[in-house]
């Protein structure tokens, strides 16, 4: 970069318009960082998320493609990012089985294109994956930690698998500081409406203001490891400060099941009994599902100096006040 403020670091940001890229813009240029955003083109701008932040001077919006590697390479040239997260992808678990090739394509060779251009254009640059625990899938000896087996149970978590392995691969073979982040779910007020913590906390805020009836989900018995993503994208920064690349689970230690955030939004929201609420859709059911994801975050405490704070009930009340307040004001309430 012809430019380049020399105090300044560069961090180059894929998905920089979806929750974790655009949580994480946010918290690197408080750190007087400059971001370039990576997004797709599309015929819709899709903005939303980074609208506050749109006309910072130090944020750089570029256009690439995961399938496209020069469009990758271009940008790890112009830029020679101090930084590089990995954070672009087709993420939704049941979309994966819908759109199989479009997810195993962009997770894998978007990863590999990265991980090359790093290699042959500027080696200096550190590079962080986003791992998922649902690489963990249906290993039934939880909770999971950096050692756990991975048993994958949907074309989403088989990808991320093999960019898990690329990105170890490319560490050990080259020399490339490259880490993995095994992020739990985690959750924000920036999550996207199609997500099961996300549909519950907007679909009750409905409800209570009388929008609609009910909501309608899929499997709500299966456990889930949820935590605040604001706090899990400060572990992905943490994890590039360190002396030596390394994977760290991030998580909170906690399991509940998709019933009980139901419970816990019902209860908070004072509607009563979830179960008049809601209607269980055979068609948001996944053809294999991880039946519990629950993490160990010792490693990450030990080494980085990071551990929750924002804990269930509290995550709750985050999603379904913001929901209520902003359907509110479209009422003019």
């Amino acid at each position: 970069m012809q430019q380049r403020e020399k105090l300044k670091k560069i961090a180059a940001i894929t998905g920089i318009t979806g929750q974790d890229g655009s949580i994480l813009a946010r918290q690197l240029l408080e750190k007087n960082y400059i971001v370039i955003g990576m997004k797709r083109r599309t015929s819709v701008f899709n903005t939303e998320r980074i609208d506050d932040i749109y006309h910072n001077p130090n944020l750089i919006i570029e256009y690439f493609d995961l399938s496209d590697a020069n469009s990758i390479n271009r940008i790890v040239a112009k830029y020679k990012p101090d930084e590089y997260y990995n954070l672009a992808a087709q993420s939704h678990v049941k979309v994966s089985f819908d759109v199989p090739e479009d997810t195993v394509n962009g997770i894998i060779m978007g990863t590999l294109y990265a991980l090359e251009a790093i290699k042959n254009i500027n080696p200096d640059t550190k590079f962080y994956q986003a791992s998922s625990s649902e690489q963990f899938g249906e290993n039934p000896n939880y909770p999971y930690n950096e050692e756990s087996r991975f048993m994958p149970t949907s074309p989403y978590a088989i990808a991320k698998v093999a960019a898990h392995n690329l990105v170890r691969n490319y560490r050990i073979s080259y020399g490339i500081f490259a880490c993995c982040g095994i992020l739990f779910n985690h959750e924000s007020i920036y999550r996207g409406e199609t997500f099961v913590t996300r549909k519950i906390a907007k679909g009750v805020a409905k409800i209570k203001l009388g929008l609609q009836e009910f909501v309608e989900l899929g499997n709500i018995d299966t456990y889930r490891d949820w935590g605040y993503a604001p706090e899990y994208t400060c572990a992905m920064w943490l994890m590039l400060q360190q002396d030596k690349p390394d994977d760290y689970v991030i998580s909170t230690g906690e399991k509940h099941s998709v019933k009980e955030f139901l419970k816990e939004v019902f209860d908070y929201a004072e509607l009563g009994n979830y179960e008049k609420f809601i209607k269980i859709n055979p068609i948001y059911f996944r053809p294999q599902e991880a039946p519990c994801l629950v993490g160990s975050y010792d490693k990450a405490k030990l080494k980085l100096g990071w551990e929750p704070k924002i804990r269930f009930k509290e995550l709750i009340k985050i999603m379904y006040d913001n929901d209520y307040k902003l359907l509110s004001e479209e009422l003019g309430e």
